[in-house]
């Protein structure tokens, strides 16, 4: 008869989920389920930074090339990139935020798992051409305060962030599905590549749904909020 494979370690993931609930900072979070999961593991600290220095090391792809894009961005913002995108998407008269984040989040994911991960981003993306389209479609739409536009434009940085997050989790290649594959090679775990990747698409789906319900109710709120202030101030 085999032996057991202990489950314990897995209730890092329940203490890092329940830190994203309750909105507790993310670091915090981590370092607790990191504590949790070691202690779960029976692994003294030495272990655990050994193996993660060395998934690291065996999985880590730094560039150049990920800085470049930078000049290119605060280039062409100079020279009126985003009063652009917004004069773009003010053509578009039946548009609203909501339908504008849930197209940008499902194409972020789908190009993410392709490893097309370059395509979006928060510098070359969401700064120069997404927040200025979402910031001129709350404005228009619901003529909102500042405070409004600000959680629109966090809002915008946020589903940028979850598209990738979970897009990427689908591509075979992508870091962290090596580094857990990995790793789980090294504790003796026969496990594929693939199988991982493809274990990532209902998380995707849930992501997508989920976040796009968020996007929906965040909107309406901002509504109702201009809606309330403008009866008031009349």
């Amino acid at each position: 008869m085999g032996s057991l494979i202990n489950l314990w370690p897995l209730f890092g993931i329940v203490v890092i989920t329940i830190g994203f609930i309750f909105r507790l900072n993310p670091m915090i979070s981590i370092v607790i389920s990191m504590i949790i999961t070691t202690l779960s593991a029976k692994m003294l600290p030495y272990q655990m930074l050994s193996v993660i220095g060395s998934g690291f090391l065996k999985t880590r792809n730094l560039s150049i090339l990920v800085i470049l894009p930078l000049a290119m961005v605060g280039l062409i913002e100079r020279n009126g990139m985003r009063e652009k995108a917004q004069a773009i998407i003010s053509s578009f008269k039946s548009m609203t935020v909501s339908k504008l984040l849930i197209l940008y989040l499902f194409l972020r994911q789908i190009t993410a798992s392709f490893g097309l991960t370059s395509l979006g981003g928060q510098p070359q993306m969401v700064r120069p051409i997404l927040a200025p389209m979402t910031d001129k479609l709350i404005y228009d739409r619901h003529h909102s305060d500042d405070d409004s536009r600000d959680v629109i434009k966090a809002l915008t940085a946020a589903t940028d962030n979850i598209g990738l997050f979970f897009g990427e989790d689908i591509f075979v290649a992508f870091g962290a599905v090596a580094l857990m594959a990995t790793f789980l090679q090294d504790n003796h775990i026969k496990v594929e590549m693939l199988s991982i990747a493809l274990w990532g698409i209902p998380t995707a789906v849930f992501a997508l749904l989920i976040h796009s319900a968020m996007i929906i109710l965040i909107e309406k709120r901002i509504s109702v909020k201009s809606n309330y202030n403008r009866i008031k101030h009349d």
